[in-house]
């Protein structure tokens, strides 16, 4: 009988056309995208293509004994607050 896993992908701020849109709207881009970035334990936002790879990870004979989990792709925001 064949096996299903069941995993997620949390992602964090991540750098996309939407990100960029909205940062665009606001009165001072430059202020929130420092201070968004500021928040971050690896002092940048996330890539589309990192959570992709992810994915594609989960998604692969890899991860074949990876099931029930949560992969936070978020730079480290999630493990800083569970040790703060």
């Amino acid at each position: 009988m064949p096996h299903v896993r069941v995993n997620a992908v949390a992602p964090g701020v991540i750098h996309t056309a939407m990100t960029q849109l909205w940062l665009d709207s606001i009165p001072d881009p430059k202020a929130a995208l420092a201070s968004m970035i500021e928040k971050q334990p690896l002092g940048r936002l996330g890539r589309s293509e990192e959570v992709a790879a992810a994915i594609a990870f989960l998604a692969s004979d890899e991860a074949s004994f990876i099931t029930g989990t949560t992969l936070y792709v978020d730079g480290g925001v999630t493990a800083r607050l569970w040790h703060a």
